[in-house]
């Protein structure tokens, strides 16, 4: 395995500089955006596709610096009942799939998107009810209509392209934001769908991350993963619970917040999520997304950085112990 970061975090540096961060936090790989909500800091694959001698600038950059590009990624909203939100999203979609076939990337980080509540809708609708039965039906039209359809072409598109991992954010919000929505359309749309595995989303609804790797490795659905912690606010949680839509930066009165790796779960937990990405062989990167409102972004990253080198310090053996 591999530690590596989310270039957003860096989006006021130029391409290199950022390169030159990346390799001064002792780190070996690169996660890096390319439109959507990650914005396109350091990769516009629109400029890259029709210049070759910028495409080359590009990769020698980061192959001088031996570093890895762990990802593409390019998560927005292509199911967005608004056509315009939807299409700017698909476009950024696409033009990350070519950019990964060119320069050799095999995985683009997405999320799922969600639809409204029908043809007319102006906004998008998650459904985590299953009462009253109006949302059943809602649900079922969004997966029959517009999710499986969708996801079926571009996962096609893809394929056209050699680009075999779309890796999913399960993000609350949109229609995969669990193991088990993941593993539904992966079952529609194919094997080319998998994870972008961040326990960050997924502690605050009560999954357990490790139990969740593991469904996940069963299934060979184990493609990227996003290290960023949550913090759960027990007084907050017990008073409002964990659905909560006040703003991020209304820090003193959410029930959860984002924090550094470390800061939201101990040691143990996170070695326990390390050995499980082990144990159901996943060989890829630890990309530190940095999201923590109380911290700086050099005191954020460096200390993720040192907690996941004190984690990850237990190699896997090679051979068996009694041999």
């Amino acid at each position: 395995m591999k530690l590596g970061v989310f270039d957003p975090l860096f989006q006021a540096l130029s391409f290199e500089d950022m390169l030159d961060r990346v390799v001064a936090e002792g780190l070996e790989a690169v996660e890096i955006g390319t439109g959507n909500y990650p914005g396109n800091a350091h990769c516009d694959p629109s400029a890259l596709l029709v210049d070759e001698s910028k495409c080359r600038a590009f990769t020698k950059a980061v192959t001088d610096r031996h570093l890895i590009i762990s990802a593409l990624s390019c998560q927005g909203n292509p199911l967005h009942p608004q056509h315009e939100v939807a299409k700017r999203s698909h476009e950024t979609f696409e033009r990350t799939v070519e950019l990964a076939s060119k320069i050799g990337v095999d995985c683009v980080v997405v999320f799922s998107g969600c639809p409204g509540d029908g043809e007319g809708g102006r906004y998008p609708n998650w459904v985590v009810s299953p009462w009253p039965p109006d949302y059943q039906e809602l649900i079922e039209w969004q997966w029959r209509e517009k999710v499986i359809p969708y996801w079926r072409e571009a996962v096609s598109f893809a394929r056209q392209h050699g680009v075999r991992k779309i890796a999913f954010e399960m993000h609350p919000g949109f229609v995969v934001y669990n193991p088990r929505t993941l593993l539904k359309l992966r079952e529609a749309v194919g094997e080319e769908i998998g994870a972008n595995f961040d326990p960050s989303h997924l502690f605050w609804q009560g999954i357990d991350p490790v139990a969740a790797i593991k469904a996940l490795g069963k299934a060979g659905a184990m493609f990227h993963f996003h290290a960023k912690d949550t913090a759960l606010d027990p007084q907050n949680v017990a008073v409002n619970g964990v659905l909560d839509p006040l703003p991020l930066s209304d820090l003193a009165n959410r029930s959860w917040l984002f924090r550094t790796i470390g800061y939201g779960h101990g040691e143990l937990q996170w070695r326990e999520i390390i050995s499980a990405l082990r144990l159901v062989g996943y060989d890829g990167v630890l990309s530190i997304e940095h999201e923590d409102a109380l911290a700086s972004i050099g005191e954020g990253l460096h200390k993720a950085v040192a907690f996941l080198k004190a984690c990850m310090l237990c190699e896997p053996a090679t051979e068996a112990w009694w041999v």
